[in-house]
């Protein structure tokens, strides 16, 4: 049932959306093909709804009062008590002024919900088995219609006539992320685009939440609002790696600064920086993008928080929005499931997503990981737009560093630095750029490979890392 006072506020905003149709010819024509007559409860605006838009397609202008007067005049489906209904509610509309995005905004809204009443209404009629055309089996097929209803007009790019869009999108400077390192900068072309999910691939201890709590204290101290999601580690286990990252202080060395000097130390950094880094978290393979949009409708209400960058660590422990958790499915289809959810979150809040996977058991001893060494499901590395694995190795481990090999790249050719390495201080969760001989003996290091000029062979460097 709908309340009085809701039906007051729908029956204004009819109103509105019926004045802005004869007066407001710009909106008219943007909300006309997305508006049904029967969203509209009352008969009588229902039939001014029809009359508009039948003057508009026919003659291609706004329809006047007086217009609209005569054509109702001339039905003949409509008794004189409800021509005079009609007339009264025609001299009632007057041009307005309104803010054009609420009015759209509003309208949009207006018609989903509309659509998705007038859907259950429906689907109660045909599951009770008086609709003699549709079966039950319809169903699904009639909500799904209601809630996809959106105002988009984008019918596509027009190739010879849309060029100046094309020369604008080449030209502009796209927002994105950067990291503190060089050579990650380097391969993405100056850091995380919006809209993107990116993951980083590693065996059980490598360094995969090392990494992430790194990037997420470099963007914090970037003036930017994090959003850091767990569900393998506590809130606090989290927190306490970023605190070592960002106090300066080893791990082991936390639980032993005075309460003084540790609460100088974080107002230090809040000095630094005008960002806030949120740390949420869920019970292991619990949550999925629909409880990760509920936290963000959360933040932003009650803490007046939209973040710049969302971590979630890590993408094959949370759950899928389209399976329950348990179903007969297979692994495939879950994780790649739960990766285009994640993507699409990305799409939606308009932020850089970064997560993390595991190699397989081959991949884990494997000292030149590839995209087949993904865990679990193909579909992840199928649907990220920025995939590289970190590998590790006993020299490795003994100079302190991470070797990085690109794995997929949709911002920049991925055989550009396809490997490089980065440094580890493990004692405070940080990583840092190497000195650039550190890169020289790499063979992916994006310089020119020697060749032998009488046999045309490559020759190698870096001999551990066999190919």
């Amino acid at each position: 049932m709908i309340s009085p006072q809701n039906s007051l506020v729908m029956e204004r905003l009819e109103t509105t959306i019926l004045q802005n149709l004869v007066f407001n010819e710009e909106y008219a024509r943007k909300v006309i093909p997305f508006i049904e007559p029967d969203f509209f409860e009352n008969r009588k605006e229902k039939i001014i709804f029809e009359e508009i838009t039948s003057f508009i397609i026919k003659y291609g202008s706004s329809i006047t009062i007086e217009a609209l007067n005569i054509e109702v005049d001339n039905r003949t489906d409509l008794t004189d008590e409800e021509v005079k209904g009609i007339r009264e509610i025609n001299l009632s509309l007057t041009e307005s002024s309104v803010d054009k995005q609420w009015l759209l905004d509003s309208t949009e809204k207006w018609c989903r919900d509309r659509a998705i009443y007038l859907a259950l209404m429906e689907s109660i009629h045909i599951a009770d088995g008086n609709d003699e055309k549709k079966n039950r089996d319809a169903i699904p097929n009639i909500l799904s219609d209601a809630l996809s209803v959106s105002f988009d007009n984008n019918i596509g790019h027009d190739y010879l006539l849309n060029y100046e869009d094309r020369y604008e999108f080449y030209h502009k400077k796209e927002e994105k992320i950067e990291f503190d390192l060089e050579y990650f900068n380097k391969i993405t072309k100056g850091g995380l685009p919006n809209k993107t999910l990116n993951i980083a691939l590693a065996g059980t201890g490598v360094g995969k939440s090392l990494f992430m709590c790194h990037v997420a204290s470099s963007v914090l101290l970037q003036g930017r609002n994090v959003l850091y999601i767990t569900m393998e580690m506590a809130e606090e286990k989290i927190a306490e790696r970023i605190d070592a990252n960002l106090l300066d202080v080893s791990i082991q060395n936390l639980s032993d600064l005075p309460k003084t000097m540790f609460e100088n130390k974080v107002t230090a950094v809040s000095k630094k920086t005008q960002g806030h880094l949120i740390i949420k978290e869920y019970p292991t393979a619990s949550a999925h993008s629909g409880h990760f949009k509920t936290l963000l409708n959360e933040l932003s209400l009650k803490k007046s928080f939209k973040p710049d960058i969302i971590f979630v660590d890590y993408l094959n422990i949370c759950a899928s929005s389209r399976y329950r958790a348990g179903s007969n499915v297979n692994s495939y289809s879950y994780i790649k499931a739960i990766a285009e959810e994640l993507r699409g979150l990305a799409v939606e809040t308009n932020v850089p997503i970064v997560s993390a996977t595991q190699t397989t058991r081959s991949g884990f001893a494997s000292s030149d990981v590839d995209l087949t060494d993904t865990s679990e499901s193909f579909g992840l590395p199928a649907t990220a737009d920025l995939m590289f694995a970190l590998i590790t190795t006993e020299e490795l481990e003994g100079l302190n560093q991470l070797m990085v090999k690109q794995l997929k790249n949709r911002y920049n050719d991925p055989t550009i630095f396809k490997r490089f390495v980065i440094g580890v201080d493990r004692a405070k969760m940080r990583l840092y750029d190497c000195e650039q001989k550190a890169q020289n003996d790499i063979l992916d290091n994006g310089s020119e490979e020697e060749y032998n000029t009488e046999d045309k062979i490559t020759k190698k460097s870096f001999a551990e890392f066999k190919f």
